[in-house]
């Protein structure tokens, strides 16, 4: 019945990569959820440049939607960033984001949706798992990183928080004043510090495929947080410097000592361990310092995070003023 479902204007980011196996489940499930919950919903699709048929199958099941925006970016942008090409696209006054892979159930959308509206004082609901169907190595991986960043940004949250999530357009509008390119755009949100309800969900193992998160791309992530919500490495870097120069000096004056004394060892080998000592921190604080300038750099050149190669849409539910 119609009284009975969710009357706030609803938009659904779904981000794509090389997952052509789940698009009819998941447009499948995904329209049977948003069609019984729901009255009014747009689905934004944004295919992050695949490398197989993941676009056909987004135009052909993904036109099945009333209201549908269905986007291919022109190269790979990344998870955030595709995520946030949806964010600039999308109308709803509630925004959901979800990943592709049928991890995050479609059924559980209504579940965070009614949690945000029945928290008045909250701006996002946000999934927290409670059971995770993943792999062993990339739950322990997963969380080694999670701590790892939350330790040195300082950004605070519940674990097992995943990107599965329902937010007000308010925050949109608050994260926009925020003209970083290299930040995680989710991140952000922490760092603002909206309030916001966790609701404890199951996630799925994968529907079909592998994951596309290696730890490589674990690692480039961490490191996006890290060096864009934290001064905490480049001040090491200082520290470490002092401590440095404090044992070199304590070294000093141990050898003039041995000097004195006539107890000093022919050989190099301290003098070339501490020589080689001291380049390679040398080199670990330009890698620190450089990478901050190459950020400031990419921030001053004012780039897009993404390029749109192909937009197709039909409908539309009103933007919001």
């Amino acid at each position: 019945m119609i009284e009975n479902k969710i009357n706030t204007s609803t938009s659904i980011i779904v981000p794509f990569y090389n997952d052509y196996e789940v698009v009819e489940e998941l447009c499948s499930r995904l329209k049977s959820v948003l069609d019984s919950n729901f009255s009014t919903y747009e689905v934004i699709f944004i295919d992050d440049f695949s490398k197989d048929n993941t676009w056909s199958k987004i135009v052909e099941f993904g036109s099945s939607f009333e209201n549908h925006q269905l986007i291919r970016l022109h190269k790979n942008a990344g998870q955030q960033n595709a995520i946030t090409a949806g964010f600039d696209l999308c109308n709803g006054d509630y925004i959901v984001i979800m990943d592709s892979d049928l991890q995050d159930r479609p059924e559980d959308i209504p579940k965070l949706v009614s949690a945000l509206i029945s928290n008045e004082d909250c701006y996002m609901a946000i999934s927290r798992w409670v059971v995770r169907k993943d792999s062993y190595f990339k739950k322990i991986a997963s969380k080694f990183f999670n701590r790892l960043t939350l330790k040195i940004t300082g950004i605070k949250h519940h674990e097992n928080l995943g990107v599965f999530r329902v937010i007000k357009k308010e925050v949109l509008i608050e994260c926009s004043k925020y003209k970083e390119k290299t930040a995680p755009p989710l991140s952000l949100m922490y760092w603002i510090g909206f309030k916001y309800i966790p609701v404890d969900l199951e996630r799925d193992p994968r529907f079909a495929g592998k994951s596309g998160y290696s730890i490589n791309k674990m690692i480039a992530i961490a490191m996006d947080r890290i060096f864009s919500y934290s001064m905490l490495p480049i001040r090491l870097a200082i520290y470490s410097g002092v401590v440095i120069a404090l044992l070199s000096f304590l070294f000093a004056i141990y050898l003039i000592f041995q000097k004195i004394y006539g107890r000093v060892v022919p050989g190099w080998t301290s003098t070339t361990t501490l020589i080689l000592f001291l380049f390679g921190m040398n080199f670990i604080f330009m890698g620190i310092i450089g990478e901050y300038l190459g950020r400031i750099f990419l921030e001053s050149k004012n780039r897009p995070r993404y390029h749109i190669d192909v937009k197709k849409s039909k409908g539309g539910i009103i933007k919001p003023s």
